[in-house]
């Protein structure tokens, strides 16, 4: 119930193209500097649509991070002592319970025992355990399961003698039993070989110098404590403080997922909570918070419209239909869940073919599963058409799965079930303010219309879910619990009338950055003159610049680039988000309008077309200082291309980055270049 949780997993090299997901990468910079990148992974393959074979696009990346600032604090032989102190520990309190007559997993044991108990005897030791608030794995009736990581001490295990001992303080104690069992013996398998030898995990092993470390590292982020993030479909709004205090709280943090749910009846109101909270605003009749993310939220809402055919009887249904304007995850998502994906075209403004649509809901009518769509769509627009079509697809048998990637624009104004759709995923992650800068932890929760409550996802361990669950699609029967807190929070704090407003003045701030910027560039599609809370900003009318170059001179600005060539090549997919204020938008427009003047600069031939401030951006604190400065503009011009930048200044850590080398090169490893050829 505690989740969020990373997981890794590690392939042969040939293999490492089909890894879900994406890969961490070394390039070279403009300098010929180590640049660690995304390198290309198979969740890019959305582009490519019914091929995809990966849907990850939220995975647990601050987990990831915790833990690889674990091992770098600790290094290999503070782990190897934290390893050996469990298993000498394992050891103590197996030799304790065996004096106490007690059938115990013999050797070879790092952390865990299993505990022979006779007929019907764990019911009794749980009880007592519970006493003494002990959870303890129930394996069968008569045998237990324990097991210990580097936060148990002597204390506890003497607890754990008591116990299994009937809650009779035993005639020993751990002291005692520390030369029985104290040193590990080795053990066949035990690890020989070397492991974390980069420099990183022989520093920073001091608690001084691992602030530092993460300091340095934190300086290299542009994040909202800089500038605005205007990132298209990811809506990276303000997290606030207030919001997330809950999740340090050990009464949510230290919940085990699989604890009693007589222990965690605060934590099973706040789901329930926010469970009728998420079905108001969604117009639902049920939500499953299982999904850890809006990729897995897609998979688990096919799987339910899946069940759904199955249980009529009309399993042959395959076919999922997805438009042009879709989000980038739904073709790979179909495919995991078994189906087949069939595209379906959009108009000049961006809008679903209805006429192609009907065409293809007709051809493949008895085998149609179910439409998979965007709303407002990834063009950045409502879809006027919306509830005819969904009447088309329901006409022909088929399910209407909505994307709620882009739920910050429907909050209080409209829902997936008002519209008229049978599921939608929601990314907590997105609109409801979990942060997910970095890729996670996100939570990506289903809600489904009536007929589909019964298929909801369920557990093994926990008794949840529908009638006829599909089963698990997470570890844990409430995905990422712990960081539920913050959407909880959210919501309480905002209200129905608080959420609604922010809806609305994300509407307002799109349209004003798209009404701003026209006269420079034009907004791709609209809808009665007007975008919903994106807007595509067309740069392909450039021909020696690209809309790359301009997300890389946005950085000397000092903004985050907004989503590139994304869902449409050449252009820039802007997203403001409410929590923006007019100073901060105009800021943006600001820099976009100097930008297009450097734009036309070169379009013109007044400067040269390889050596200018775009093509050469970002421009780092090194080569501004360089004495050996020898380019066509001034070092001003260049890091300073607006007088505000002199009262801040977010310097970018790396220069332009060879994306050709990097995608040559998709190591894993942080090793220096040199241990690397083109």
């Amino acid at each position: 119930m505690a989740a969020p949780h990373a997981a890794f997993f590690a392939t042969r090299h040939e293999f490492k193209r089909q890894m879900p997901g994406r890969i961490v990468g070394v390039s070279k910079d403009s300098r010929g500097r180590p640049a660690l990148r995304l390198a290309l992974g198979t969740r890019e393959q959305h582009i490519r649509r019914e091929k995809a074979t990966s849907n990850i696009c939220t995975a647990q990346a601050l987990l990831a991070n915790m833990a690889s600032l674990y091992a770098c604090y600790h290094g290999p032989a503070g782990l190897k002592q934290i390893a050996l102190r469990i298993r000498s520990l394992t050891g103590i309190l197996a030799a304790g319970l065996q004096r106490l007559g007690l059938e115990v997993s013999p050797a070879p044991r790092f952390d865990t025992l299993k505990i022979g108990l006779g007929e019907d005897g764990a019911q009794r030791i749980l009880k007592i355990a519970e006493a003494h608030q002990f959870n303890l794995r129930v394996i069968d009736a008569h045998t237990l399961g324990i097991s210990l990581d580097e936060t148990t001490n002597p204390a506890e295990v003497n607890t754990l003698f008591r116990i299994f001992n009937a809650d009779k303080i035993p005639d020993f104690a751990v002291s005692d039993l520390a030369g029985e069992a104290g040193v590990p013996a080795a053990q066949d398998g035990d690890r020989t070989s070397t492991y974390l030898q980069h420099a990183v995990f022989q520093q920073n092993h001091s608690e001084t110098d691992m602030l530092r470390y993460i300091k340095r590292l934190e300086s290299r982020d542009l994040s909202l404590t800089a500038s605005m993030i205007p990132l298209g479909s990811c809506t990276m709004k303000l997290n606030a403080a207030a919001e997330m205090f809950p999740v340090s709280w050990p009464e949510f943090g230290r919940i085990h997922p699989f604890a009693p749910l007589r222990q965690t009846r605060g934590y099973q109101h706040l789901f329930e909570q926010l469970e009728q909270w998420l079905c108001e605003i969604t117009g639902f009749a049920g939500i499953s918070l299982q999904p850890n993310a809006g990729s897995q939220g897609e998979y688990a809402g096919l799987l339910v419209i899946r069940a759904y055919h199955q249980s009529l009887g009309q399993a042959q249904r395959h076919i999922c239909l997805i438009p042009t304007s879709a989000h980038g995850t739904n073709p790979a998502s179909a495919v995991m869940a078994g189906m087949t994906v069939v595209a379906v075209g959009c108009d000049t403004n961006g809008n679903i073919d209805l006429s192609d649509l009907r065409s293809k809901a007709l051809m493949y009518e008895s085998s149609l599963s179910c439409l998979m769509i965007t709303y407002p769509s990834t063009h950045g627009v409502f879809e006027e058409t919306i509830r005819e079509i969904c009447d088309i697809i329901h006409s022909h048998g088929g399910q209407v799965y909505m994307d709620g990637a882009n739920m910050n624009a429907q909050v209080g104004l409209t829902s997936p079930g008002h519209i008229g759709a049978d599921v939608c995923h929601l990314n907590l992650h997105k609109t409801f303010c979990i942060p997910h800068g970095g890729g996670g932890p996100g939570v990506g929760p289903i809600g489904v219309a009536g007929h589909l409550v019964e298929f909801l996802p369920g557990h093994n361990v926990i008794n949840l879910g529908g009638e006829n669950p599909i089963g698990a699609v997470s570890a844990a029967p409430w995905g990422s619990a712990s960081i539920l807190t913050i959407s909880w929070m959210y919501i309480a704090l905002m209200g129905g009338e608080g959420l609604t407003e922010a809806t609305r003045y994300a509407i307002l701030t799109a349209n004003y950055v798209s009404k701003r910027l026209e006269k420079h560039f034009p907004t791709l599609y609209r809808s009665r003159g007007l975008v919903a809370h994106e807007c595509i900003l067309d740069l392909r009318a450039f021909k020696n610049v690209t809309a790359e170059d301009v997300a890389k001179r946005l950085m000397d600005y000092g903004f985050h680039a907004p989503t590139l060539s994304w869902p449409v090549a050449g252009t820039l997919m802007v997203e403001p988000t409410e929590s923006e204020s007019k100073t901060e938008l105009d800021r943006f427009c600001d820099a976009m309008i100097a930008i297009h003047a450097e734009m036309t600069a070169v379009e013109s031939g007044a400067v040269d077309a390889k050596n200018n401030l775009l093509k050469n951006a970002p421009h780092t604190a090194d080569q501004i200082a360089n004495d050996s400065w020898n380019r066509p503009y001034t070092r001003e011009q260049a890091a300073f291309p607006v007088p505000g930048l002199h009262d801040y200044k977010f310097w970018p850590h790396v220069g332009r980055i060879d994306n050709v080398f990097g995608d040559r090169n998709p190591v894993c490893s942080c090793a220096g270049m040199e241990n690397y050829s083109g």
